[in-house]
């Protein structure tokens, strides 16, 4: 400790000890190691902070690169499916598409159809309804509701006329639907009719046979096990399907009939399950004519423009689809289920 002698100088009290030579000499040999240190030490923490900002920085561009993904993702989930432009300017020929199977897991399902039909049913200036068939058949449960919807609408808008127009293929369950129209036209070449039922199915007793395999089944119900396919046919259970068939085909046959009236050239092949061209349809009066879709539009219902209804799916669940991740469990239902189909 340092205090101030009688003159006012600096000096070093009683109790105090000035620094020795030894100890000033061994401070200066340490203190540049020491301040060393310490600037490797502010290096360092400099260092891990630089790193620590730089993986903020990182931390944040990718949670907000998350969070940007989730909201794409949740919005094409939620995302309404197109139905056209409802409120189109100017008068036009309303088209509902139906492609593919007709299921209630397809595009061609019941609801997106039959919701698309009352739009353009609805739509002021639409002149027509147009359905642009390009399908082999389905669920003729399906096929029935928009052919029961198509009949519905018809009632409830009478000047507004139902035209059906098949490309490549309209076929059972898709020519069930093409019946409710009030004219129906396809190309020379297309396919038309197979107005039939099929159901299908594998048996693998004998392959289980082959391989060592029990089945062991328990049911309640002395028919709950109806053509099981790890079971051996039994007799009475297929004469049994064999009436559904039977029965639904005449339901077909019906509405064919009804839906033709008097167009129809009736034969012993016409509702045995072929398929004719465009231009043998025609011939037997399953067809009334033979164009394209815009050559309806334009030379039948006199409107040229052409609208798209159509309930299409989201752009999320069509990437999926085409990714094939629904292939694995379409395959398992096709070996193990025997469904009842319109083809």
């Amino acid at each position: 400790m340092s205090d101030w002698d009688n003159d006012g100088k600096a000096g070093w009290g009683a109790e105090s000890t000035p620094p020795s030579k030894q100890d000033s000499e061994a401070g200066d040999s340490q203190a540049p190691e020491e301040r060393r240190d310490w600037k490797l030490i502010e290096k360092l923490v400099l260092s891990m902070q630089s790193e620590q900002r730089k993986s903020r920085r990182w931390g944040i561009f990718f949670k907000s690169l998350t969070f940007i993904y989730l909201f794409a993702l949740l919005f094409l989930l939620k995302v309404p499916v197109e139905s056209g432009l409802k409120a189109a300017a100017g008068p036009h020929t309303a088209v509902v598409e139906i492609n593919g199977p007709i299921a209630a897991d397809e595009e061609a399902n019941a609801d997106d159809v039959i919701a698309a039909l009352r739009d353009a049913f609805e739509a002021t200036e639409a002149k027509a309804v147009l359905l642009r068939i390009n399908s082999p058949g389905g669920s003729p449960v399906q096929a029935g509701y928009i052919n029961d919807e198509i009949e519905r609408l018809k009632g409830e808008h009478p000047d507004k006329k139902v035209y059906a127009v098949i490309s490549d293929i309209g076929a059972s369950g898709a020519y069930y639907i093409a019946v409710a129209a009030d004219e129906i036209y396809a190309d020379k070449a297309s396919l038309v009719g197979s107005i039939g039922v099929v159901a299908g199915g594998f048996g693998f007793t004998g392959l289980m046979d082959k391989l060592g395999v029990e089945r062991r089944l328990y049911t309640a119900g002395k028919n709950k096990a109806f053509l099981d396919p790890f079971s051996p046919e039994k007799p009475g259970e297929v004469a049994f399907w064999q009436n559904v068939l039977e029965t639904t085909h005449q339901q077909f046959i019906e509405q064919v009939r009804e839906g033709r009236g008097d167009r129809l050239k009736e034969n012993d092949q016409l509702f045995s399950g072929l398929v004719w061209t465009g231009e043998q349809a025609l011939g037997l009066g399953l067809i009334d004519g033979l164009g394209s879709a815009r050559y309806v539009a334009r030379e039948v219902v006199g409107e040229k423009k052409m609208v798209d209804y159509s309930r299409k799916p989201s752009p999320f669940k069509q990437l999926v689809d085409d990714l094939g991740v629904s292939v694995g469990s379409g395959l398992a239902q096709a070996l193990v289920q025997s469904r009842l189909e319109l083809r």
